[in-house]
């Protein structure tokens, strides 16, 4: 999107930012393993009400998926999961488990209170408001 939009990207290279994966319970015991977020590919529909954002999040379960408003920042970050029972231990593995994070800042057009988002099937979707205010809007003309 072009800086003129009332959403647009944030700086990639902070979406990108180194995040720490794994913990006590993780496959390397107590030494966590860092990993670098992946941006998620998006589209964006714009109509008079408001945007549309598709995010694509394969392999992130709701539980695992945070989508949330900073300032005029919005945010979205999950973490992939290859569903393997808990009584299974991995011995080789080619499937990534990837950090998903995208930012955007929202502009002053928007209604960031009034947010939806729905998960299917691995499909975010954000509906994002335009402000009462910036929506087109029809003037009647009088006769004098």
């Amino acid at each position: 999107m072009n800086q003129n939009t009332a959403l647009s990207q944030s700086n990639p290279a902070r979406d990108v930012a180194p995040a720490v994966q794994g913990g006590a319970d993780s496959a390397q015991g107590a030494l966590a393993q860092r990993t670098t977020a992946v941006l998620p590919p998006v589209d964006i529909f714009e109509d008079e009400v408001g945007f549309t954002v598709l995010a694509d999040l394969p392999g992130v379960a709701k539980d695992r998926l945070a989508v949330r408003v900073d300032g005029d920042s919005l945010v979205i970050e999950g973490a992939a999961a290859a569903p393997v029972g808990a009584d299974m231990t991995l011995i080789y593995g080619e499937v990534l488990n990837p950090l998903y994070r995208r930012t955007f800042t929202l502009s002053r057009e928007l209604d960031p209170g009034k947010i939806e988002a729905k998960l299917d099937n691995g499909v975010l979707r954000l509906t994002i408001p335009k402000a009462e205010e910036a929506r087109p809007r029809r003037i009647e003309v009088a006769l004098a």
